[in-house]
């Protein structure tokens, strides 16, 4: 379960806790991690590493020790944080004569089929040139309010392993492992050393986020390796102080918790699995079961539309599936509880007469 002899690809996520040192930039820390990264790379292995860190640094620079709350000062620190971020980076690396590249993400990007391909594409080429790309959110210009942000790094980093099909990926937190409860409060929890499939048990384990810059917490962690399984990849969490950190989970120590790959679906399912809905679908029984059945979500099994979204776009059917609509939401309104006989009257002959096809609908189960 951890020979990880065969691993290509790497993520690395590095949590915001393990690069603050005394209200600024652990520069001593991010050194190790290149070093640790320069000897994983020299073995024949691509590296990939999602930084958190920006807001932190900003805040720093600025003076600001408490918490921060407001959408528009978190934007402002992160525009500030983020290239002193990176240039700590980028000194790190060169010290091994490695080239660091900056990758900054909404979610639009991976929700648009075009964007994600784009930069799927962007990435591979630089991969092939032996560069290490450095992901983040793009805190400066990502809200929650708008719908485009990530929420956390953790699911981030997840998606990325997801995207490129990573074999591996490695949480670095302030903890050590999953743990049956809460360790700070319950002194009977205990660590989890094997997680094969994340469900209902497994997530009722994880607590709360932490420290006054981070977003995450455990509960964001575990949902991290629930998306990475579906993408048939490994996960392992560990502390991301213990020496050489790196180099003992790829030797195979058994180091913090290891969550099991599953069954690993196609890119272009996980695509449509973990992309922002951009509106909802009602639909009948009957509907349901003909999608269970692999056959076309069609206008006559659709009750209520909900949102405004484009054809292409991805949109949630009742609470069970993911779908990539055929057809817009204008035009389902128009349609639904139509028969396919009456729609290309309405249409026109060049429309589909069905919303969704069996290879566009995932269920979430």
């Amino acid at each position: 379960m951890r020979n990880f002899s065969s691993v290509k690809r790497i993520v690395i996520k590095i949590g915001t806790n393990l690069l603050s040192k005394d209200c600024s930039i652990d520069t001593q820390y991010i050194a190790s991690i290149a070093e640790q990264v320069a000897k994983i790379q020299k073995s024949g292995k691509k590296i990939l590493i999602v930084t958190s860190g920006a807001i932190g640094m900003g805040a720093g620079e600025l003076g600001i020790r408490e918490k921060i709350t407001s959408v528009r000062m978190r934007q402002a620190c992160a525009a500030i944080g983020q290239p002193l971020l990176m240039r700590e980076y980028r000194d790190a690396f060169r010290t091994h004569g490695i080239v660091t590249a900056q990758i900054l993400l909404t979610r639009e990007v991976l929700n648009n089929r075009k964007s994600y391909l784009n930069l799927k594409n962007s990435v591979e080429t630089l991969l092939e040139l032996g560069v290490v790309p450095i992901f983040n959110e793009n805190d400066a210009v990502s809200t929650a309010e708008i719908g485009n942000a990530f929420g956390d790094n953790d699911r981030l980093s997840a998606l990325i392993a997801s995207k490129i099909d990573a074999d591996l990926l490695i949480l670095l937190t302030d903890i050590d492992a999953l743990y049956t409860a809460n360790p700070k409060e319950d002194p009977n929890a205990t660590p989890i050393h094997t997680v094969e499939r994340v469900d209902e048990k497994i997530l009722a384990c994880a607590g709360a986020a932490g420290s006054t810059f981070s977003t995450g917490g455990m509960r964001t962690k575990v949902l991290a390796a629930q998306i990475a399984q579906r993408a048939g990849c490994r996960m392992v969490l560990a502390h991301g102080k213990e020496p050489n950190v790196l180099e003992r989970v790829l030797s195979g120590e058994q180091i913090g918790t290891l969550f099991l790959a599953g069954e690993k679906l196609s890119n272009r399912q996980r695509w449509i699995l973990n992309g922002t809905p951009q509106g909802k679908l009602i639909v009948d029984e009957g509907a349901i079961e003909a999608m269970r059945n692999r056959k076309s979500l069609l206008p006559s099994g659709i009750h209520e539309v909900q949102g405004v979204f484009a054809a292409g776009d991805i949109v949630q059917v009742n609470d069970i599936a993911k779908i990539v609509t055929g057809l817009n939401s204008a035009e389902i309104r128009a349609l639904m509880g139509k028969h396919s006989s009456e729609i290309r009257k309405l249409l026109g002959s060049e429309k589909r007469d069905v919303v969704a096809r069996p290879e566009d609908i995932v269920f979430l189960e």
